[in-house]
């Protein structure tokens, strides 16, 4: 049965002024009917759609909880990782942090660096995909390379656009945000929930993050949750603005909802008025924040700055003093990490601080713990350090009881009874059991199947210790060599488990060098390191074999570094795991290597680039003068042997001039490259 077209374009013409009512209210707060009105269209589209399913569109305003309930999350890969922020609690580490960016852009300190300022959101990260202008995935931030779908949920949230307004927008759009519960949402759902006997939540963060779990939409439909877009991920078929502020306005012009207390400061003395005044106004806002977040605005300027392993150069969160409370120092104890380093940890009488109940707290070392002084039976500020790690923040002298006594340091490992050392250079002390220490081992496993690492699935903590309890792994080869008949007589393990578990290791053989160096657990070691090694060498033998001297040209290795990789390979029994893990089936793709040829050119010469090129981008030079076999570094120093420059070149050619460093304009640089 043909519908007519009149009745087209009346449902057509009730869904577009939805729309717009619903930017008008949720994105603008600038309502421009009476909520009666807007109910009214609402319904006319229902009854018109009943009448017609046949014209029924994933994007419908009608259409936000449609869905059934499902039975598992999804999972969704990011295109563009989400990164996480490095925190500054301080004024001057906030200006160490402007320190860096002027002196990586190579500008003066003083020059007025515009940055995007907003309230830092105690909410959900979440990412938002638009296709063809269509809300098509909405994706958890997860671990920042892969999250939870839920779509189903996302779409609940009202001020999230199932179509975007306007024209203009990319084909594909990928936008990042903050899901989050605001204070009076939150308030009224957990009265209601005292009313009906159920679960309250402890604080809007959580309330968010577990309303966007629910495998029923209708439950996180029943929440009232809200979000703030912040920032773009993947942007396909189309052209954004040139500055990051500009991005979010555009963004709101589309639909998408973004805070009306971002604001555009200039220096570091802008940004500080700007914390200063978000702060004074934190008890009035809405929602929750947790502290404010600085943006370099210019992106030519954020993609110069880069990125340091899964943060940003150009970003930082300015967080707000952490909340404080007084509680009890029941016990000292000490645990052993998985590298062998023994830390402090204060046993607390219970105390609930910033949202969450403490009962344990870090003393970081024995020096930190002789600094502070705290004793057993000490009254104690807790703090939650950067809202995740309470920390023991100082000890109340005036509540001290009688007679306690001094902690000192332990002369045997806790765990297995090994003797303890601490290297002159260091502030930590270490068991030196090695592979004897089961502390040591169960850590380095969990480390080594981590997701970050070999990404076993269903090894977790509890069996990992099991295993390493009954002697069964010693190493992280032993993981390779269990069997089905075995893991079923573990505890809380099943047929299907261990079947499962089985083939997770069996995928983990599959990798990357970067993933498997990081799941080494070397020493000084992380993510960032371990990529730079890889693309280096692109060869295990390459690195293995490699001096201190040849390792410290890869970029961010330094002299310590270097000793902790090469003594680390020299190490026999390091030599045997890995032969064995080898053996046992382990495998990637090697790349040929990008380091410099020692007989290049440029070999033995040191570089450092400033200003702007014209011919080619500074990463470019970099790769050209590294195929030469010259190394480029990001600082001037007496070993520097030339200095290339471009336009607006700055305080690095200023000082390779009072070095009397040969300087070298772009034209002489391509001319060196071009003579070898």
């Amino acid at each position: 049965m043909s519908v007519p077209a009149a009745t087209r374009k009346r449902i057509d013409s009730l869904r577009d002024q939805i729309r717009h009512h619903n930017y008008q209210y949720h994105v603008l707060d600038e309502p421009d009917v009476p909520d009666a009105e807007y109910d009214r269209l609402v319904r006319d589209l229902q009854k018109l759609e009943t009448e017609h399913p046949q014209l029924i569109t994933p994007d419908s305003p009608t259409q936000r909880v449609g869905a059934e309930p499902i039975k598992a999350f999804g999972t969704v890969e990011h295109q563009i990782p989400m990164l996480s922020l490095d925190n500054a609690f301080s004024e001057d580490e906030l200006r160490d942090f402007h320190r860096r960016v002027t002196d990586r852009l190579d500008i003066d300190i003083n020059a007025k660096l515009r940055y995007a300022a907003e309230p830092k959101l105690d909410g959900a990260a979440v990412s938002l995909r638009y296709e063809g202008g269509e809300l098509v995935k909405g994706a958890t931030r997860g671990d920042g390379t892969t999250g939870e779908d839920i779509t189903h949920n996302v779409r609940t949230i009202t001020a999230v656009p199932l179509k975007l307004l306007g024209k203009g927008f990319p084909d594909t759009l990928e936008v990042r945000g903050e899901v989050f519960m605001p204070r009076a949402g939150f308030k009224a759902f957990n009265e209601q929930a005292l009313k009906n006997d159920e679960k309250t939540f402890v604080n809007p963060r959580n309330a968010a993050a577990g309303s966007l779990r629910q495998l029923d939409p209708r439950l996180t439909a029943a929440r009232p949750l809200d979000i703030y877009i912040y920032s773009v991920g993947q942007v396909i078929g189309g052209e954004l603005p040139a500055c990051h502020s500009e991005i979010l306005q555009q963004l709101q012009e589309w639909g998408l909802k973004v805070c009306p207390e971002i604001k555009v400061v200039t220096g570091i003395d802008g940004c500080m008025a700007y914390y200063q005044d978000i702060g004074s106004r934190r008890d009035a806002l809405a929602y929750d924040i947790d502290g404010v977040v600085y943006k370099v605005d210019r992106l030519d300027y954020q993609r110069e700055l880069g990125f340091v392993s899964r943060a940003p150069r150009w970003a930082i969160a300015h967080k707000f003093p952490a909340e404080e409370e007084l509680t009890l120092v029941r016990d000292i104890e000490f645990q052993v990490g998985r590298t062998g380093a023994i830390t402090p940890v204060a046993r607390l009488e219970p105390v609930f601080v910033g949202g969450v109940t403490v009962s344990n707290a870090t003393l970081h070392n024995m020096d930190e713990l002789h600094r502070k002084d705290v004793r057993v039976g000490d009254t104690v500020i807790v703090r939650r350090a950067g809202d995740v790690i309470p920390e023991v923040v100082k000890v109340v002298p005036g509540k001290r009881p009688a007679k306690t006594k001094i902690i000192k340091a332990p002369t045997k490992c806790p765990v297995c009874g090994s003797a303890v050392a601490r290297a002159e250079d260091e502030a930590v002390t270490r068991c030196t059991g090695g592979l004897f220490c089961s502390a040591q081992r169960s850590e380095a496993l969990k480390h080594f199947v981590s997701r970050r690492a070999l990404d076993v699935d269903g090894l977790g903590a509890k069996l990992i210790e099991q295993l390493v309890a009954m002697d069964r792994i010693k190493t992280p080869a032993d993981l390779f060599g269990l069997k089905k008949d075995e893991l079923v007589e573990m505890e809380r393990m099943g047929e299907k488990s261990a079947e499962n578990l089985l083939a997770s290791i069996e995928t983990s053989k599959n990798t990357t060098l970067s993933r498997f160096l990081y799941a080494l657990g070397i020493r000084e070691v992380g993510e960032a390191t371990a990529s730079s090694l890889a693309v280096h060498y692109g060869k295990l033998k390459g690195i293995m074999e490699a001096d201190e001297e040849a390792l410290q040209q890869v970029d961010d290795v330094g002299p310590v570094v270097a000793s902790r990789i090469q003594t680390f390979f020299a190490e026999k029994h390091n030599q045997e795991v890995i032969r064995r893990l080898i053996d046992s089936g382990l495998t990637w793709a090697e790349t040929e290597p990008r380091h410099a040829p020692a007989d290049g050119l440029l070999s033995g010469k040191t570089f450092v680039l400033t200003g702007t090129l014209s011919k080619m981008t500074r990463d470019e030079a970099k790769d050209k003068i590294q195929a030469a076999g010259g190394k480029v570094t990001g600082s001037v120093s007496k070993k520097t042997d030339f200095v290339v420059y471009g336009d607006n070149a700055g305080s690095k050619l200023t000082k390779a001039q009072n070095l009397n460093i040969t300087t070298l304009n772009e034209v002489e640089l391509e001319k060196i490259l071009t003579d070898q």
